[in-house]
């Protein structure tokens, strides 16, 4: 009598072991995958970096030769003190774009279609945030270079200025959450744009942005000490002027950890109830 061998069990079990699960990583692929789509449409429409290329030359050139000798005495002076403050400000303005460009997408309707895609709920939110990363390296390029042709000169050494322009590109991408969220709970995107700006606008003007804290009046101090814009402004300042930062850097760093412990979590939450 014949006996019957089975076959040996390699199928499910050899190809369980070999082949790695993916599925920790889908959110990061997929992120990528959309990152790299808002860059492309990043470089097939360059008229949308106007706000990050042209506003810092006419923020430094206005300020600096119209009100430079009555704030500091000297153009120059004033615009050692200035640069920094003006990459601070036009950084954070230059996140609000990523909203209003959510809320377009949105109501074209082209969240519809990433929704139909098996990819996370939260990866084109995500993938949007990192792909806005080169607007803020362009920003910091830009004023930084418009700044050395009017006579703007960093007095610290090379790894201090790296880390100035990393840190305001950091703020600038945690920030990013705040017009994502309101982006998601507003229904146009000239809402978008008008609510981030009044949002946007006072931190940048009670800050030591233009002039320094102890000028102000003392009823605006409490809110300048405690304004992020005023620490990204002074950590930033201070590295590249080699001046003393004390803590600023990390209440910098304080603050973006904050907005993206808020504002990530309330824009994910938005945008699954939204789509």
């Amino acid at each position: 009598m014949s006996t019957l061998v089975a076959p040996p069990r390699t199928t499910n079990a050899v190809l369980s072991t070999a082949v790695p699960n993916p599925r920790p990583f889908r959110l990061v692929r997929h992120s990528m995958a959309l990152a790299k789509r808002s860059l492309i449409k990043t470089w097939r429409t360059p008229e949308a970096l106007i706000d990050v290329t042209l506003q810092p030359v006419l923020f430094l050139v206005i300020f600096v030769y119209i009100f430079g000798g009555a704030v500091a005495g000297s153009t120059h002076d004033y615009l050692q003190f200035l640069l920094p403050g003006i990459l601070a400000q036009t950084i954070a303005t230059g996140a609000i774009a990523i909203g209003v460009n959510l809320n377009t997408d949105i109501a074209k309707g082209i969240f519809d279609r990433f929704r139909s895609l098996p990819v996370p709920r939260s990866a084109p939110l995500v993938g949007a945030v990192l792909g806005d990363v080169v607007r803020y390296v362009i920003v910091t390029v830009s004023t930084l270079a418009i700044g050395y042709l009017l006579g703007f000169r960093i007095d610290s050494d090379p790894l201090r200025a790296i880390a100035g322009c990393l840190l305001a590109v950091l703020f600038a991408l945690c920030l990013s959450w705040l017009p994502v969220f309101v982006a998601m709970k507003v229904r146009t995107p000239g809402a978008v744009q008008g609510l981030m700006f009044a949002l946007i606008m006072p931190l940048s003007f009670a800050s030591n942005v233009f002039v320094s804290a102890d000028t102000l009046p003392g009823w605006m101090q409490a809110f300048v000490d405690v304004n992020p814009m005023t620490h990204l402004v002074a950590a930033v300042r201070g590295l590249f002027l080699g001046t003393p930062v004390g803590s600023h850097v990390w209440w910098t760093l304080a603050w973006c950890a904050g907005f993206v412990a808020l504002f990530m979590p309330l824009a994910l939450r938005a945008y699954r109830k939204k789509i």
